[in-house]
């Protein structure tokens, strides 16, 4: 019998079905992962809905945050053995050659193809990974928190490599959908206060963004940012996908702070950047991940330093994959998680 998969089939609006697909081939430096847990991505959301800004290699399966055991070896592949639980980074297709990939900086590799809209994803029993993109899952982690790997780590990029936080520091998010929330966390970690923002429908993420030890905040956050000093807050991270926040977080940020911009939003700005010079702020872009980031947030996540159940909403089995979307794409749940029967 062949597997099933949840398969973004054409750039339509629903154009995503439950299909029949065949089991995958490996080359010599993959293994085959059977997937234990695959969570849903406000990616998979936008593919769903058909309102993403990136090229999608259709029919492909979707799903790209996932972790399981290897049950196959490439012949090239070493220090890994079957039944060896593990996580996968979403960069499934690099050049090697690139000039940033050979420092490291394979995501911001141009030619980068990710697992769910370039290759096909987890949404499924089994996927092809390249060796090189695997870490070894500790004992104690289970894989439905192992699985938001991924996303922890998209916002360990975000707060911890590409912002400046000190402790102490006013930190104020806006968006508080997973990355949003899970970036709130990490900066906590780092020592800030911090606030999250939403809109009146988000109350029910806010109160959950509130277990991080945050302060939640429907609309309007001018009075939190200008408690301290009156200046505004010392860092503004925008995990919306609205591209006005960015003009929201030019109101909020103080003179000479930090932006950092995750969210994506497609469309055009429609307003003066002049804020940005007048404050002499920083704006910040942050994209993706790499092999460091993941391994520090496995330590985050295995020590219990950084604890992500508060926002997983569910589980639900490969053929429910459109209850799983739509308690996401309603707000009534941050995080879905899928498990493939």
């Amino acid at each position: 019998m062949k597997p099933t998969a949840v398969v973004n089939f054409a750039p339509k609006s629903g154009s995503v079905e439950l299909r029949e697909i065949d089991r995958p081939s490996i080359g010599e430096e993959d293994v085959l992962l059977e997937v234990a847990n695959v969570g849903v991505c406000g990616s998979d959301l936008h593919q769903w809905t058909a309102d993403h800004s990136w090229p999608v290699n259709y029919p492909v399966v979707l799903g790209h945050e996932f972790g399981g055991h290897i049950v196959e070896l490439g012949k090239r592949v070493n220090g890994w053995q079957e039944g060896d639980r593990v996580v996968s980074e979403t960069a499934a297709v690099i050049d090697p050659n690139s000039p940033l990939t050979r420092q490291g900086l394979y995501n911001l590799d141009a030619s980068r193809k990710g697992f769910g809209y370039g290759v096909d994803g987890a949404m499924t029993r089994y996927v092809r990974v390249p060796a090189r993109c695997l870490h070894r899952v500790p004992e104690n982690l289970p894989f439905e928190q192992a699985c938001l790997t991924e996303p922890c780590s998209v916002a360990y990029n975000a707060v911890v490599v590409n912002s400046k936080i000190a402790p102490g520091d006013r930190v104020i998010v806006l968006g508080p959908g997973t990355i949003g929330i899970l970036c709130a966390a990490m900066a906590r970690l780092c020592g800030a206060e911090v606030a999250i923002v939403g809109l009146e429908a988000d109350r029910t993420r806010l109160e959950i963004a509130r277990q991080y030890g945050c302060d939640p905040i429907v609309r309007d956050a001018t009075e939190w940012a200008n408690k301290q000093d009156g200046l505004g807050g010392d860092c503004i991270i925008d995990a919306t996908g609205a591209s006005a926040a960015l003009q929201t977080a030019l109101q909020l940020v103080r003179p000479k702070g930090h932006i950092t911009k995750v969210g994506w939003g497609p469309k055009p700005l429609n307003f003066s950047l002049d804020a940005l010079v007048q404050k002499n702020v920083t704006l910040q872009g942050s994209f993706s991940h790499n092999w460091p980031i993941w391994e520090k947030v496995l330590s985050l996540l295995a020590s219990g330093q950084l604890d992500v159940k508060p926002i997983i909403g569910g589980v639900w089995g490969l053929s429910d994959w459109h209850d799983a979307f739509e308690e996401m794409h309603s707000g009534k749940v941050v995080k879905s998680i899928l498990k493939p029967e």
